[in-house]
């Protein structure tokens, strides 16, 4: 499964639930055991007995960001293939054995990571440890397979981009907005390399990351740590680490000036996507501008009562959709998006004055309390809840740890989101809102050529 990264959905909540959230502590947790094997995996389990199951997730530091001109593409290629087989396991075996365990099981690649789970019955762990254990060295890789498969990822690549013209707009925006980084090429690949990519490129990919001193491995639930890390020794602990190569800094230059682009695509609305070039989490104790970001992002867009859809949508009727979305959690630069379609009768000129007014009137006027407190009130309630799956706790423990921040973090996160205040929020729509962070991108529909010319 292919993982954009690009804008999360918000968490919506009824006002009276999300204020419930904040009048009562969080459900007490215990905390996360780790392990590290002698081959430099680390294992690290969270127990949470609620229900007899069990997520187990590993964690690949290495997603498309690590690319290189082309290849792109090819830790995604690679993520399919690895349900294709070893000389244990036959092609398509994987996912059978994890269903007739009674689980279910998928993967995702990003620019940041790559990673596989499994949730199963607690009795089924040891037999999904031996099996990823198993792919994570022997992966038979057979070019017969390869030539298949590389088929149904640029068919994904046409469903989901090519065919898709929000999708497709966002693609062309990252190209636009970095020039150096490797955030500018698409998690899924150009379709060129991967019309050229060899099962030997490949292997290469799987030989140079895929081993115990790149990787992670996260547990959560009904679960005994110890056992689990017996488990991993006995799986795991087998497979020899080897030499990473190197990775050097690739940093962004400083933008000087707003960059535009306007994509001509078959669609029923126009769209008005706005990035700008905002900072994500470094230091979990020390930073603070993300937190304020964050902040500033359920402010906009958190709730109903929200600024853009209550102002653009609702009061001057001058979108049809309007939202915000940040991430402050990934190993590259981050952006801060505004998107939205303008209602009928007006124009992307409008739209995209009406999101530069809602920025301007933060800037000049800040936020007020009560605004401040519902928005924090959703931020840290969606935060708590997470704790409800544990899924989406294993999956907050892997993405902390791919970013560089630590899974011992998660709480401080919540604190530190509890602490920012109104003038954090101003100030970083003084610093960053400016046209030499902005890359602004516009969907123009256009009449589907492909059936013109039938």
């Amino acid at each position: 499964m292919f993982l954009p990264q690009i804008i999360r959905p918000a968490i919506r909540l009824a006002f009276s639930a999300v204020l419930l959230s904040l009048s009562f502590p969080a459900p007490a947790r215990a905390d996360p055991f780790e392990h590290r094997l002698a081959n430099g995996l680390r294992v690290i389990v969270m127990e949470d007995r609620r229900a007899p199951t069990v997520v187990h997730m590993v964690w690949y530091r290495v997603g498309s960001m690590d690319e290189t001109n082309g290849t792109t593409g090819v830790a995604h290629a690679l993520e399919h293939m690895m349900f294709k087989g070893t000389p244990a396991i036959g092609a398509g075996e994987f996912s059978r054995l994890v269903a007739a365990a009674g689980g279910q099981d998928n993967a995702f690649t990003s620019r940041d990571y790559t990673a596989y789970f499994q949730q199963v019955p607690e009795r089924q762990l040891e037999r999904m440890i031996e099996i990823e254990a198993d792919r994570m060295r022997h992966l038979t890789l057979d070019p017969k397979e390869f030539e298949q498969e590389i088929k149904v990822v640029m068919e994904e690549r046409r469903m989901r981009t090519d065919d898709r013209p929000q999708a497709a707009l966002s693609e062309q925006l990252h190209a636009v907005a970095f020039q150096a980084h490797p955030y500018r090429v698409p998690v899924i690949g150009w379709m060129n390399d991967l019309t050229a990519m060899s099962v030997q490129d490949v292997r290469d990919w799987y030989e140079r990351w895929y081993v115990p001193n790149d990787a992670y491995v996260v547990v959560v639930g009904d679960v005994d740590h110890q056992t689990v890390f017996r488990l991993a020794e006995k799986y795991y602990g087998p497979l020899a680490a080897r030499p990473l190569p190197a990775r050097k800094p690739q940093r962004e230059p400083e933008q000087a000036g707003i960059r535009r682009l306007v994509l001509e695509a078959p669609a029923d609305l126009p769209v008005v996507l706005m990035a700008y070039k905002v900072p994500v989490l470094r230091d979990a104790e020390q930073d603070t501008d993300p937190y304020a970001l964050k902040m500033l992002s359920a402010i906009l867009d958190g709730h109903e009562a929200a600024r853009l859809p209550r102002n653009l949508v609702r009061e001057q009727r001058l979108a049809v959709s309007a939202g915000a979305g940040y991430d402050a959690v990934a190993r590259g630069p981050g952006l801060f998006y505004l998107q939205g379609s303008p209602s009928a009768g007006r124009t992307r000129a409008e739209l995209e004055a009406g999101f530069r007014a809602e920025i301007a009137r933060l800037a000049r006027d800040g936020v007020s309390g009560d605004e401040l407190a519902r928005a924090r009130a959703q931020l840290v309630a969606g935060e708590i809840y997470k704790r409800d799956s544990m899924f989406a706790q294993a999956l907050e423990i892997g993405q902390l740890e791919a970013a560089g921040l630590s899974y011992r973090d998660d709480r401080r996160l919540i604190e530190k989101l509890k602490a920012v205040t109104a003038e954090e929020v101003r100030s970083v729509v003084l610093r960053y809102f400016i046209d030499d962070g902005l890359t602004v991108a516009e969907l123009e529909p256009v009449r589907d050529r492909k059936t013109e010319d039938r």
